[in-house]
Parts: structure tokens; C-alpha cells; sequence
């Protein structure tokens, strides 16, 4: 991301959070008459952030080099961001400061003993993936349950690439809507934590000329943390599955994410997840032999 880059996003994305807050919200009193602007205005946050509007305004045109935590943390707190648009003002404040290291490459592998451990894990879906999407690695049970991910074209597979870019998505993701607008707000986090990473830019490059809606997401500047919850799929051989998720960062694998599909015992989706499982045995000589012709093409 190039210094030019910086200052635009911080621009929209410190006006845009702005826009949102009513000088209700932020406890102002509100007179009559018509106001200018949607809602509060750089003076206004200016006063409860403590600092003067010309520094403020400076801030918002995009020069956030130099800005102190604790002001950041004052901006933050009065435009009501919430954690994940906290940490997003921090990397872009990073991204503007002087000599910023570059993080290392994205990880494209795991280590055996990561393998090992999606492998113990027989009852579930389990699978690793780094902060862009690809799916790096998986047990059994999750290659079967994303089975229509493989089936796509590009590789590596990527559940962006797939949510945005396949139709299959809208019928395979039955909260279709709600898991794409995710999806773009999680990789807009990671743009600001890996701003040079030429993967990263190369994709949503594709993303962005491809299609619409992703550009109108992309274009809302939300950002968001995404490390537990439900997920509802519809898959082709199993039916529905109304399934639990944790997200889980690799201490030990940088920017590497574990995720981690689960059901009640005894549920219509436990029942399904056994099914899934049987297929899975039928399939998996198959899954293996596609995906060593994939990896040696």
C-alpha cells in the first residue's frame, strides 16, 4: 500500500465512521436548524477527542504519522469503534508511520505436526488458513464438507474467491448475504495488517473487476473480526447443517488461523456430519488422487 493509498483509506475511513455517529450518540446537545453534514462534524470530534480541530483535520486528510496511541485511542473511543476498527486505525497509522517493516510472507504451508493435529480431529471439520483465505490445509472431514470449493476453478482454493466469484456460493452458504459481507470486511483487516503483500493485492484486484457486490462491500470500509459463531451450509450430498464455529489463531504459525466446525450431539446436523464422514471414506482416494494432479500441474 503506498503512502498515497494510506492517506485515501484513512480519509474514507475516518469520515465514513464519522458519518455514522449522531451528536445524540456522542452525548452533544442539538440545536434547530438544518445540519450540514450526516453525522458529527470534524470540530465535534475534534472537542471529545481532546485535541484541536487543525490536528484533527490533519488526522482525517490522511497524516497519521506521528499520532500518538493515545490519541488514536481517543479518536477511537469517540467515533465509537469498536475492536476490530480500533486494531484496522492502528495498522493504517503503522502503515503511515516511517520505515515500517514489511511482515514476512504469508504463510502457503503448515508444519507436520499442524497436519497431525487436523488429523486427530475425526468428528469434525477442521482446516487452516492463512490471513487472505487460502485453505492451506485440512482433515478429511473438511475436504468433504468444502468439496464445492475444489470443484471450482483457481487454486490456490480460496473461500473469498469462491463466496464472490462462483454462483454455487448463494445455494452452498444459505446466509449468503451475511458470510460475503464478512468475508470482504475480515480481508480488509488483514489488507491494512499486510499491505504489501502482492497475493493479497493481486486478489482483490480479480475480486474487484469480477464482481459488484464485492466492490460495494469493499467499498464500505468495515472491518471485522470473525472468531466464532454459526454457520449454516447447504451441502450437496448431506443437506443442511447448522453449524458452530471457532476461529483460532496459530501462536506458533503466524497469521495462520485454525477453524473448527462443531454440532450438538445428537442434532439432525450430528447425523449429518456422520454421513458426511461415510461419504468422505468413498471420496477420499479420489480427494487424494485430484489434489496430487493439482499440486503437480
Amino acid at each position: 500500500m503506498a503512502a498515497a493509498d494510506v492517506r485515501a483509506e484513512v480519509r474514507e475511513f475516518l469520515s465514513s465512521r464519522r458519518a455514522r455517529i449522531t451528536p445524540e450518540q456522542a452525548g452533544l446537545p442539538v440545536y434547530g436548524g438544518n445540519r450540514r453534514v450526516a453525522g458529527l462534524r470534524r470540530e465535534e470530534v475534534a472537542m471529545l477527542s481532546g485535541v484541536s480541530v487543525d490536528y484533527y483535520v490533519r488526522l482525517e486528510r490522511g497524516n497519521l504519522a506521528g499520532a500518538s496511541d493515545s490519541v488514536l485511542d481517543a479518536v477511537a473511543a469517540t467515533l465509537k469503534l469498536d475492536e476490530a476498527e480500533r486494531d484496522y486505525l492502528f495498522e493504517l497509522a503503522r502503515a503511515a508511520g516511517p520505515g515500517r517493516a514489511r511482515p514476512g510472507k504469508t504463510a502457503t504451508h503448515v508444519r507436520p505436526a499442524v497436519k497431525q493435529v487436523l488429523d486427530a480431529i475425526s468428528d469434525a471439520p477442521a482446516w487452516v488458513r492463512n490471513g487472505r483465505h487460502d485453505i492451506i490445509a485440512m482433515n478429511g472431514l473438511a475436504r468433504a464438507l468444502y468439496a464445492p470449493m475444489f470443484e471450482a476453478p483457481g487454486r490456490p482454493v480460496n473461500t473469498t474467491r469462491f463466496m464472490y466469484l462462483n454462483p454455487a456460493a448463494r445455494e452452498f452458504f444459505r446466509d449468503y448475504d451475511k458470510v460475503a459481507y464478512d468475508s470482504a470486511a475480515m480481508l480488509r483487516l488483514e489488507a491494512a495488517r499486510t499491505p504489501h503483500d502482492p497475493e493479497l493485492i493481486r486478489l482483490v484486484g480479480e475480486l474487484s473487476t469480477q464482481s459488484e457486490l464485492f466492490r460495494q462491500r469493499w467499498a464500505s470500509r468495515d472491518v471485522k473480526y470473525h472468531r466464532s459463531g454459526s454457520k449454516r451450509i447447504h451441502h450437496p450430498v448431506v443437506g443442511d447443517l447448522d453449524l458452530n464455529f471457532e476461529s483460532m489463531q496459530l501462536p506458533s504459525e503466524p497469521g495462520l488461523v485454525l477453524n473448527v466446525y462443531t454440532a450438538p450431539a445428537d442434532s439432525p446436523t450430528a447425523d449429518a456430519l456422520k454421513l458426511l464422514a461415510s461419504w468422505a471414506a468413498t471420496q477420499r482416494e479420489q480427494f487424494a488422487a485430484k489434489d496430487t494432479a493439482e499440486q503437480e500441474a
